[in-house]
Formats: C-alpha cells, structure tokens, sequence
C-alpha cells in the first residue's frame, strides 16, 4: 500500500483502543470498503485537530465553522479490525485554494533530509519497503466535524493532576510539585 488517496472519503475519523493510560491511537478512512488505519501518538492527534481548526478559522470561517460541521460529527466507533497500516511519522496538513479542500497527508517516514542524519548502520523498520503515506481530502465542514472527533478521541484519558498538571494512574502519582509525595 504504498499511497492511499481518499477524496473524499465516506468516512474519516480519531480514536483510540485501550484503558486510559495504554491507549493506543489511530485516525481511520474509508470509502465503500476499501479502508485505511494507521496508528499515531496521542499528541499528534491533539496537534492534528488544533491544527485544522486554526487552518479552518482563517481560510473558511463560514464553510468551516462549528455549526457547519455539526451535520457531519461521526460519534460513531471506529470500524474494526484495528490493525495498522503503518505507523505515522510525519503529518501535514494543507488548504487546496484551488478545490477549496483540505488535505491531510500522513507518512511513514520522516522527511527525506532528516533521513540523511540517520545511522546506516540500524536497521530502521521500513528499509527495503517503499514508503507508504495515507491522503485524506475533506470539505471545510467535513474537516471541522475530524478537528471535534480528534479532541473527542483525547478527552477520554486520565485525568490531570491539578498541580504538575501530569496524567493521574488510578494510584495517583509522585507528584513533582509536592516534592515527590504520591497524590
């Protein structure tokens, strides 16, 4: 699967898989039934709908407002089985002046001029495989509706602490603003 082109797809949609604390994250495309999961990290999908809904506000404030997108919100699961494509490591979001879309790129690779820093000597996963990469072109209100799923999938972790402002474990953690004693 090196490039999977969804424009525009039936359904685009964040989620995650676990109990809090060992959620595992995954942005997920589909059209009819051809769909395409890959697994990211939970601030990439923080950074993903903060992302669009900056890019929304300046570009499209009508098209892309939250009233706008409130038709398209998906509460809906997402479609199993949960195995991922490939895991992103780079991630881009663009406006298509000319379509008046926008696109989101996904890549498994880091950019090519950081590849040449790394050692050749390691063997990295994707050595011999050809690069793979997910692109999802969304309507501005199709988009807004991805940007509220994305900080859905976030709010259901655990808890902040209220002090260092770190993830509280149902144990409660050494709290490093409380000189190391368990909160």
């Amino acid at each position: 699967m090196p490039q999977s082109v969804y424009d525009p797809p039936q359904r685009c949609v964040a989620g995650s898989v676990g109990p809090p604390g060992q959620r595992t994250f995954f942005l997920q495309a589909s059209e009819g039934e051809r769909r395409t999961t890959v697994s990211l990290e939970k601030e990439q999908v923080r950074l993903l709908g903060t992302s669009l809904a900056e890019l929304l506000d300046q570009v499209a404030p009508v098209e892309g407002s939250e009233e706008a997108a409130a038709a398209f919100v998906d509460t809906a699961p997402m479609d199993t089985p949960f195995d991922d494509d490939f895991r992103i490591q780079r991630l881009s979001v663009a406006w298509d002046a000319g379509r008046h879309r926008v696109v989101l790129e996904a890549h498994d690779r880091p950019e090519p001029d950081e590849l040449v820093e790394l050692d050749p000597e390691q063997d990295w996963p994707w050595t011999g495989l050809p690069p793979q990469s997910l692109v999802v072109v969304l309507e501005p209100a199709r988009a807004r509706a991805f940007a509220i799923r994305c900080g859905a999938a976030i709010e259901g972790g655990r808890p902040s602490c209220p002090f260092c402002g770190q993830p509280l474990d149902p144990s409660g953690h050494i709290c490093p603003r409380a000189n190391g004693y368990r909160r």
